[in-house]
């Protein structure tokens, strides 16, 4: 038996481990030479794996192919599988496989991350045994042969990952919302969103789907669903969790309220993570965790790294990090967020951004807005007459600059609605750098 994986990162090299225990032979293909992949291509070598860079000879006697998350469909390796009747699947799929554990799946354009780690939190926090996975950091390859199988794997996944299942079915799905994103990927808007309600399409009865009833492209979903539908809103009052005036209600299955929180409570600002918040307190009480635990949870919970991330306050001034913002949608959550007036550092590596978009919320909560990256003179033209507007060549310009900028209770944010790879290869890599040249601000 013999199993090819397709790409030589973090997914690959995980996928590539578990199958050395699965099949006879592995082969590893990515474009990149293994003098490009350095310490990558030294592992492949040190678990007996072939790694190959011509990706245009492709063996035809392997078994099954494993696909990294981003290896579009009109890749020649997903086509040459299709061609020749060979499996393909994905890295999550292929774990998933392989593990016995229950599963909450969580997507969506913006969130998931956060979603994910507090889902995971109120779990731990009640004293069940759960992790975090998937696209937040940890493969879920790599859990197999290393969790008890009462653990409760909760995992963030991506359009990506969601694209390559075929068995895929977790006991809760959820879904928070739906913006056009990787389009160069999923070429249209409808493929993209039938990629994430793929998330729930292999679900039962005695599973749940939880969906964000204000999002007509999440909400349109219910009517595919076989699984326990709850639905989330900030809109209007709904069979699962909602927002009435100033507090959070959960109305169960059988339709009646169970659960009241003051919104004014919740660890995590602004009206994204009452969504957030929302979506894991359902997927925690589907795996019956109480209402005492889940409250306590909602407000000790502090969020995660890069996403609305407080640096520190300084002369009154505060500094946030949300270098996970990659795109309009996430900058608009950070824009609503707050109540003080904002110094918005944006930019990076724009996909076509539409900053229209964002006009009434910069004209109510923005007043100046520091500009950097390949995206500098599309969001400087787009504001220059209505705002403060500021160009910087570096980050450190930038921190410098928002600094300056900045009156008392103020709040400078780093928001770039923008991908990273400009300047940084990740958005990691990006928001450490912010919080160390924030850091040294005196």
């Amino acid at each position: 038996m013999k199993a090819l994986v397709a790409g030589a990162g973090k997914s690959g090299i995980s996928a590539a481990k578990l199958a050395t225990t699965l099949y006879d032979e592995v082969v590893v293909v990515d474009d990149r030479t293994a003098d490009a992949l350095g310490s990558q291509a030294e592992v492949l070598r040190e678990i007996g794996v072939e790694l190959r860079s011509d990706t245009y000879n492709i063996p035809n006697d392997v078994d099954i192919i494993i696909v990294s998350p981003g290896v579009p469909p009109s890749n020649r390796i997903r086509k040459h599988a299709v061609e020749n009747g060979i499996e393909i699947i994905g890295e999550l799929e292929f774990g998933w496989r392989q593990l016995k554990n229950p599963f909450i799946a969580i997507t969506g354009t913006n969130g998931k991350t956060t979603t994910t780690a507090l889902t995971t939190y109120i779990l731990q926090q009640a004293g069940k045994k759960a992790v975090s996975a998937g696209n937040i950091g940890t493969t879920v390859t790599s859990l197999v042969g290393n969790l008890d199988n009462d653990v409760i794997v909760v995992a963030e996944v991506s359009s990506y990952q969601l694209d390559t299942t075929v068995n895929f079915a977790p006991h809760v799905a959820v879904i928070l919302n739906i913006t056009p994103d990787h389009l160069s990927y999923h070429e249209t808007y409808e493929h993209y969103v039938h990629t994430k309600w793929k998330i729930f399409a292999n679900q039962t009865a005695n599973d749940v789907v939880i969906l964000n009833a204000d999002d007509s492209n999440v909400a349109s979903g219910a009517l595919a669903a076989r699984s326990n539908v709850a639905f989330i809103s900030v809109q209007k009052e709904v069979n699962g969790a909602f927002i009435r005036g100033d507090e959070l209600v959960i109305r169960a299955m059988q339709h009646k309220e169970d659960f009241y929180m003051p919104i004014k409570k919740l660890g995590l600002p602004g009206v994204h993570n009452m969504y957030n918040s929302m979506a894991s307190t359902l997927a925690a009480r589907a795996f019956e965790v109480g209402n005492a635990s889940i409250r306590d949870s909602l407000t000790s919970f502090s969020g995660v790294e890069h996403r609305l991330e407080t640096v520190r306050v300084l002369r009154t001034v505060k500094y946030v990090n949300d270098s996970k913002a990659t795109n309009i949608n996430a900058a608009w959550y950070a824009l609503s967020s707050f109540d003080r007036p904002l110094v918005w550092i944006a930019g990076g590596r724009g996909d076509n951004n539409d900053y229209s978009v964002l006009d009434d919320l910069v004209a109510t909560n923005v007043h100046a807005i520091v500009c950097i990256g390949e995206d500098t003179e599309p969001i400087f033209n787009h504001w220059c007459t209505q705002k403060r507007c500021v160009k910087a060549l570096t980050m450190a310009d930038a921190v410098r600059m928002a600094s300056e900028l900045a009156d008392p209770e103020d709040v400078v944010l780093f928001s770039p609605a923008c991908k990273s790879f400009d300047m940084y290869t990740d958005f990691e890599e990006r928001g450490r750098d912010f919080k160390t040249l924030v850091n040294e601000l005196k």
